[in-house]
């Protein structure tokens, strides 16, 4: 199975003497947020990150690592929700990664057990900060969420950043080819939606576990985007794509949209 570039790197290259410490570059904390109606609880991650430094998104491209979240510990938690905000694309040595720059603020929607208890978020995230090198990191938390709590503009405006759906975003309509490739599938997307100027990147992702996609290579004409990755799946070979279980994230400089299912055209 093909793995992305830059885990392949921090296992094989060992960092210099010196580099910098994780205390250097990063810094995270829980906003405990508020509860929703229905008992919900909106949270999030707040990451602060030191100038020129970046960390990745839910899928960070082929040169890039997605945090790995453990929820060891906690308890009164039935599920966690991630909200992602809109990413943002950086090219480096002529590869692309999909992440944030600065600060993160990941809302997390909690879901409890019991609405009436408290709920203890304890566990840790790993992942990856880079500027002209790259560090593994890990974050610890513990917090009790409680009670109604209140809003927090911070997670507000994070909620509000998220990528565009569909219909926002005036979709046309979309369809995806599938071709078999000797390690897995090729997916071509075509994608009627209207053009609000720079250069975009299209992000596919699968439902199922362990699925490698490449970089997309895309092209537009007129109010139609073209887009085509690989996949490729644990096993190596060519396999049946669950097609609504595909989300394609198209990122420009002016927004990003997601696009949940991808029928045959």
């Amino acid at each position: 199975m093909r793995q992305p570039i830059l885990a392949l790197a921090l296992a094989a290259t060992p960092l210099p003497a010196l580099a910098f410490s994780q205390e250097d570059v990063l810094a995270g904390r829980i906003l405990t947020g508020w509860q929703q109606q229905g008992g919900n609880h909106m949270t999030a991650l707040h990451l602060t990150l030191a100038p020129g430094w970046k960390t990745y998104w839910r899928n960070p491209g082929e040169a890039g690592i997605p945090p790995a979240f453990d929820w060891t510990g906690s308890e009164n938690l039935r599920a966690v929700t991630f909200h992602w905000p809109r990413p943002y694309v950086f090219t480096l040595n002529g590869m692309k990664t999909v992440g944030y720059h600065d600060e993160l603020v990941l809302p997390i929607e909690v879901t409890p057990v019991d609405p009436a208890r408290p709920v203890r978020l304890k566990g840790s995230v790993d992942l990856g900060v880079c500027s002209d090198i790259c560090i593994p990191a890990a974050l610890s938390f513990d917090s009790v969420i409680e009670g109604a709590g209140h809003p927090d503009p911070l997670i507000a405006a994070a909620l509000d950043s998220r990528p565009l759906a569909a219909a926002q975003a005036g979709l046309v309509g979309i369809g995806c080819a599938l071709d078999p490739i000797a390690d897995g599938l090729r997916i071509t997307a075509t994608i009627d939606l209207p053009h609000k100027g720079g250069e975009e990147t299209v992000v596919f992702e699968s439902a199922a576990a362990g699925i490698w996609v490449s970089e997309s290579v895309s092209t537009r004409s007129g109010g139609t985007l073209t887009a085509a990755a690989e996949m490729v799946p644990p096993q190596g070979a060519p396999f049946a794509l669950d097609r609504s279980g595909v989300t394609v994230t198209v990122i420009s400089d002016a927004r990003a949209v997601e696009i949940r299912g991808c029928p045959a055209p």
